[in-house]
């Protein structure tokens, strides 16, 4: 196996079916192996059997189910678990994440040897209340970690295979990850702008709230 997506998500019933059949075009115009697997961090809103309906229909989709919702760090955890591609992509499922980024991330871990490649939604349709915390975050994990990266909690990122086995993310520990890699000895992380769509359906779901009352906890 080539490629894995790995797509945490909630909520997201409207968005599954144009983000699959996008991902299927890009993906399938690449010329290599690959599944997509939607991780459902346990939805009210009939995403499940959305995604029981994309898995019937292509045996390359996969979906897992939470009872609950737990968050998105255990959905990626679980998706990472189940990944077999060589190359890890993870994005959003909302439509901001944009899949054509997807061939150029494929190549900076293949060609250029990158371990992880994060995003960098240097243009952001995001409201005040996401982008104002996400800075201060950035700027501050920037600072602890020694890790040059401008956008650490852009959803969109490409890993090695060996890379998602070795780490494990819990709580809200998503947001660290290529603090995380590098602590297991991936040194090599880049960095790609990329772009960032401004959200068709729903409201935010894996925003910061649980973040923020993390900390005011």
């Amino acid at each position: 196996m080539d490629l894995s997506i790995v797509v945490p998500l909630f909520n997201e019933h409207e968005s599954l079916p144009i983000l699959v059949e996008r991902l299927h075009g890009v993906i399938g115009a690449m010329g290599q192996s690959y599944e997509i697997i939607l991780v459902d961090d346990g939805s009210n809103d009939g995403s499940w059997k959305v995604i029981q309906g994309l898995t019937a229909a292509d045996q390359r989709v996969k979906g897992i189910r939470f009872g609950r919702n737990y968050g998105k760090s255990p959905a990626l955890n679980e998706g990472f678990r189940a990944a077999q591609g060589g190359v890890v992509i993870t994005m959003d499922a909302d439509l901001q994440d944009d899949p054509d980024e997807i061939p150029e991330l494929y190549r900076m871990i293949t060609e250029d040897g990158f371990d992880l490649v994060s995003g960098w939604k240097q243009k952001r349709f995001d409201p005040w209340t996401k982008t104002i915390p996400t800075k201060l975050f950035n700027w501050t994990t920037r600072r602890v970690s020694g890790v040059m990266l401008h956008d650490f909690n852009c959803g969109l990122k490409a890993y090695k295979g060996e890379v998602v086995k070795s780490i494990e993310v819990f709580g809200e520990m998503h947001r660290y990850i290529p603090f995380i890699a590098k602590k297991e000895g991936f040194h090599n992380i880049g960095e790609k702008v990329v772009k960032h769509h401004p959200r068709k359906y729903g409201k935010t779901t894996f925003g910061f709230d649980r973040f923020i009352n993390g900390f005011l906890d």
